[in-house]
């Protein structure tokens, strides 16, 4: 370690463990660390040792309390070289007077410079970064070193150069930071240069590349805003004019209104916002040391139109706590403590136009005792109430983000179907693999491992795998909205199924022990959907149609330490879930002339004739529109002064006055 921290991990149940720290010292006829025994404390001269259990990893914290800064004239307690310590350390973790594990840290800590004395004058002049590039040499990352292929690096001195001096780094990265532009005469880079290009290209200087005018000189202002916060508004009237989809939903204290949610790497967040119209249900795992509750039930929400609405909350006790609760240790039943927490909460927000109108919930509570995991659910829906009817409610016919798609079996007396991707758990083995729904518009990906023997028949394998990967799809129909009808056939579109090899076709049966080719082991579902109207501002989405499809890969038995009969081998199996956006309608083709006639396209040229009187235009604001229109009529009367003085009778009425 180099720091007066470091932390490190006990992997396993930290029950009746004893941890401990020894400082060590080397013993100086052989050589070698002395040993320590299980009776340390948790300090050790200027050394502590804290502990944080968790649930199956235990966090161990060793922190060094010294000062480590240089010593001054007459001063103690600080430290009188650089170097300032230089100790080795041992963790002991004991369970009586057996050792389970031991950590060796070697320390290498030096003390912490602070400059005291005079500041130079020669501060370091950072040039105007309108008028000059502020990094004239990119590829100089390492301070105080050269930097291999960076010819403009001034540490690099001329031998070193001469190393890579045919290779080095070409364009802005290398140092050209104020390359050519093409309007410029004296330019090459372009592959067709216009007849007209030498009567309006650029005489200037490379200093004054137009490059430069990509630089923003705005203004800047200090951020003081608390996280979870928006700042109040200071103009008189209603906090909120409505919500959007989207927008975080508001408590009465100005802050997010949170629900415990998932993040991207698949943990729970406990202040994760609740956004607007956008339902979600998802598990949350926890023991009882590390249960926290959530946001206070009495906080009252803001309703959009600057009224505040209560919860209205009702409380419900779980009887059966197998569905919320996994395996537990074995413990003692007189050292088990057990208490009362939250199972599930349901939260139902109904709402009209972009206001809430009302809040339900409802707690679901139950025991948890220690050494248990508790799996939390929480779900939160948003209802719509009609105009014309307050007692009654319907939700937007479309697909919402997150809401599971619906499926259906049309060729089974019950039509109910499911559309599932796999949820491994434990080892990741398929046999212990749960299932979880296909949620709408989020692409996902999982997959589960087969275990699979040496001596394998290749097409049983083949209908092993095609048996699992089918499992999961057990429809033959999607619903094409949220709200299909199962007696209506018009509400659904059928699934476009590709099937994988089989016996019947022509796949190689793998002759060689432990190769099978052809093995379908990656499934792939592929949702085209598109938005055909909205509902209340709310986009309408619908699916269009579903296709799956297969996958092969060509499996091979991995031998481990050895390899007889016996041995067992891993075959991993996924599948992928990919949502597609198309236009509701089909784009409208292009002309003859748009597509033969490119020259007149203004998105694939650079000269545009149809823009010939952009600068008269309202939408040019390079320049004041006052400008521009004087500019253009001084334009206008010079071109008709020039076409009347080229008349044949302008030069006889000339000729005329002349006489």
């Amino acid at each position: 370690m180099s720091g007066p921290r470091v932390n490190s991990f006990f992997l396993g149940n930290s029950s009746g463990v004893n941890f401990s720290l020894v400082l060590s010292s080397m013993d100086e006829e052989t050589g070698k660390l002395q040993l320590a025994n299980c009776s340390g404390s948790k300090r050790a001269d200027d050394w502590n040792l804290n502990v944080t259990p968790g649930m199956d990893a235990s966090k161990v914290t060793i922190s060094l309390t010294r000062n480590l800064q240089l010593c001054l004239p007459n001063a103690t307690d600080c430290c009188a070289a650089p170097l300032c310590v230089v100790e080795t350390l041992q963790v002991l973790a004991c369970r009586g007077s057996v050792m389970l594990a031991r950590l060796l840290i070697q320390a290498e800590i030096y003390a912490n410079s602070s400059f005291t004395g005079n500041v130079s004058e020669n501060a370091t002049i950072i040039p105007n970064q309108v008028f000059q590039p502020l990094g004239s040499c990119p590829c100089n990352l390492t301070a105080g070193a050269c930097d291999i292929r960076c010819c403009c690096d001034l540490e690099c001195t001329p031998d070193l150069k001469q190393l890579f001096n045919g290779s080095c780094f070409t364009g802005v990265f290398g140092g050209d930071v104020n390359p050519p532009f093409d309007q410029l005469c004296s330019s090459q880079s372009m592959e067709y240069i216009p007849d007209w290009f030498p009567f309006l290209c650029v005489q200037s200087s490379l200093n004054n590349t137009p490059f430069l005018g990509y630089f923003y000189d705005g203004s800047t202002s200090t951020h003081s805003v608390a996280p979870f916060k928006i700042p109040l508004q200071t103009s008189p009237g209603k906090l909120f004019t409505g919500y959007r989809q989207g927008d975080p939903i508001m408590t009465e204290e100005n802050e997010y209104f949170t629900i415990p949610q998932q993040s991207m790497a698949g943990q729970c967040v406990g202040n994760a916002p609740v956004a607007y119209l956008q339902n979600f249900d998802v598990k949350c795992f926890t023991n009882l040391a590390s249960y926290k509750e959530g946001l206070p039930h009495d906080v009252r929400i803001n309703s959009g139109a600057g009224d505040f609405i209560r919860q209205n909350v009702m409380y419900k006790t779980i009887t059966d706590v197998g569905k919320f609760i996994t395996e537990s240790e074995s413990l003692h039943t007189a050292e088990v403590l057990c208490q009362n927490v939250t199972f599930a909460e349901d939260y139902t927000f109904i709402w009209k136009d972009n206001n809430i109108e009302q809040l339900n919930v409802t707690v679901f509570l139950g025991s948890l005792c220690h050494g248990e995991v508790l799996t939390q659910r929480f779900t939160v829906k948003f209802l719509c109430l009609k105009s014309t009817n307050a007692g009654e409610l319907f939700v937007n016919p479309g697909y919402q983000v997150g809401q599971p798609v619906r499926a259906a079996n049309m060729n089974a007396s019950d039509t109910f179907g499911s559309l599932n991707i796999w949820q491994p758990a434990g080892r990741g083995l398929c046999t212990s693999a749960t299932y979880t729904p296909v949620l709408f518009g989020l692409d996902s990906l999982s997959g589960c491992i087969l275990e699979v023997g040496i001596n394998e028949d290749c097409s049983f394998l083949r209908g092993n795998v095609t048996e699992k990967l089918n499992s999961l799809i057990q429809a033959t129909h999607i619903g094409k909205r949220d709200n299909s009808n199962y007696t209506d056939l018009n509400d659904w579109v059928e699934i476009i199924r590709l099937d994988p090899f089989n016996s019947d076709t022509n796949v190689s049966t793998g002759n060689l022990k432990g190769i099978c080719p052809d093995i379908p082991a990656n499934l792939n579902i592929r949702i085209i959907f598109a938005d055909v109207g909205a509902v209340q501002g709310i986009p309408l989405r619908q699916i269009l149609a579903v296709q799956i499809s297969y996958s092969t890969v060509i499996w091979q038995f991995q031998c481990g330490l050895i390899c007889d009969n016996s041995s067992i081998s891993f075959l991993p199996i996924t599948a992928s879930v990919q949502f597609i956006k198309v236009p509701a309608q089909p784009p409208i083709p292009m002309t003859r002339f748009q597509i033969n006639y490119t020259e007149f396209d203004c998105n694939r040229n650079d000269v545009c004739w149809q823009q010939l009187f952009y600068p008269l235009t309202r939408f040019y604001t390079g320049e004041p529109y006052s400008q521009c229109l004087a500019k253009g009529l001084s334009l206008a009367f010079l071109v008709l002064l020039a076409a009347i003085m080229s008349s044949p009778w302008f030069s006889k009425v000339w000729n005329s006055s002349l006489v």
